[in-house]
């Protein structure tokens, strides 16, 4: 179902389109046409989940596709929702093309995408819009069951029947199952010519493992307001520049960058003279290389002691019997607060203690980082994009423990 606004009379603007943006393989017909006609000066485009779902609900009433669009507006693309308020990030044709483009130079040149993430979010979309620069057919895979490395597999041998390039991007989780399950899907993850890895931390030993599996993993670092990832490697797109604010937070400047906010005026300051200020910490080596440290607001202050927790994330992940692990920061009379993990055991029939958890942090890390709570769950609890959602975890935990 497409919705379309009429136009506001001014030459700069353009009509919005609403396009519902299924997980099944359906959504490259549905979509491609759309994004190539925004992309070429068309309507722009507000890409909605199918259900009526109160994700979706929530989307409507605060874009409000019937309201005039602003000025030089290709996209409006929703972040995460991870912290609240979701806000629509205004992305013009330009900035998405720049972005495109320079992945495909960075890459290598134009390909055939495999599309393995929602096209609600801008992972997936950008996959899209690359094929539409490079002028490939991208294929989906099924994810209306989640994802599944045998429909991973299956989609694959479409984009291998052709010749030329291969790409695809994944988060960590989906790189992981992939690893996991072996066989056709780890055959045919390692047949593309680069797999884009973003959208959360990336544990070292899970890239290493992938790599020495004969697979080309890219890391990615960016966000919705940064058309995707802008840093591939550590290293900047062509046109991108990263420098660090006094505090440590990353700054992305250049020619991929949103111009604000769907209907928020008031945060135009996010954008001031044309840099966005991350939540995100780094650091720049003596090269310009990047390194993600985690969230600025992902801190916990135990025992007077700074714990960024993206770190104990991937601390804990790496102990031989956890498969993935996520940390929240809890109040706490005596430290201030503590440091609770929640893990998916590598074996269900084995699951790590919380002795051996805190001594395999303790090998690479100060003690503060040392959880002080473990729970093991049979999932983490995710965004629709994938990624792990700490703040739904901080809410559950409370809840059990109330």
């Amino acid at each position: 179902m497409q919705t379309q606004t009429p136009p506001s009379g001014s030459p700069a603007r353009r009509a919005l389109t609403t396009v519902e943006v299924p997980l099944r393989p359906a959504v490259v017909p549905r979509l491609l046409p759309a994004v190539a006609a925004a992309l070429a000066g068309g309507s722009a485009l507000l890409p909605l989940p199918t259900a009526p779902t109160a994700v979706r609900d929530d989307l409507l009433r605060e874009f409000a596709p019937r309201k005039p669009l602003e000025n030089d507006v290709a996209f409006i693309v929703p972040t995460s929702g991870s912290t609240g308020r979701p806000k629509g990030a205004l992305l013009s044709a330009a900035a998405v093309e720049a972005a495109a483009t320079a992945t495909l130079e960075r890459l290598g040149g134009p390909g055939r995408w495999l599309l393995a993430l929602p096209a609600t979010h801008i992972a997936g979309l950008m996959v899209l819009a690359r094929s539409v620069v490079a002028g490939t057919e991208p294929v989906a895979v099924d994810l209306t069951g989640g994802f599944d490395p045998e429909l991973f597999a299956a989609a694959s041998v479409q984009v291998f029947a052709g010749g030329g390039r291969r790409y695809t991007a994944l988060v960590p989780r989906q790189l992981s199952a992939l690893l996991e399950a072996g066989g056709a899907p780890l055959s045919a993850l390692s047949g593309y010519d680069a797999v884009l890895v973003g959208g959360a931390a990336a544990d070292g030993a899970l890239l290493d493992r992938a790599r020495k599996a004969g697979v080309e993993v890219v890391t990615t670092y960016g966000m919705t307001e940064t058309c995707g990832g802008c840093v591939y490697d550590g290293v900047p797109l062509d046109g991108v520049r990263v420098t660090l604010a006094a505090d440590g937070r990353i700054r992305l400047a250049g020619p991929t960058l949103a111009h604000g906010y769907r209907l928020r005026p008031d945060l135009a300051r996010d954008f001031a003279d044309s840099v966005f200020t991350t939540s995100d910490l780094g650091e720049l080596d003596d090269d310009g290389r990047l390194t993600v440290r985690g969230r600025a607001d992902d801190v916990a202050v135990s025992g007077g002691e700074n714990v960024p927790l993206a770190t104990v994330d991937l601390a804990v992940a790496s102990h031989p019997d956890v498969a993935e692990a996520l940390s929240v920061a809890v109040p706490d009379a005596e430290w201030g607060e503590r440091v609770v993990v929640a893990v998916v055991a590598a074996d269900a029939a084995r699951p790590p203690s919380l002795d051996s958890v805190r001594a395999h942090v303790r090998e690479r890390h100060p003690v503060a980082y040392a959880p002080k709570e473990l729970h093991v769950l049979d999932a983490l609890p995710t965004l629709p994009g994938g990624k792990t959602d700490r703040r739904a975890l901080a809410a559950r935990l409370r809840l059990a423990g109330s």
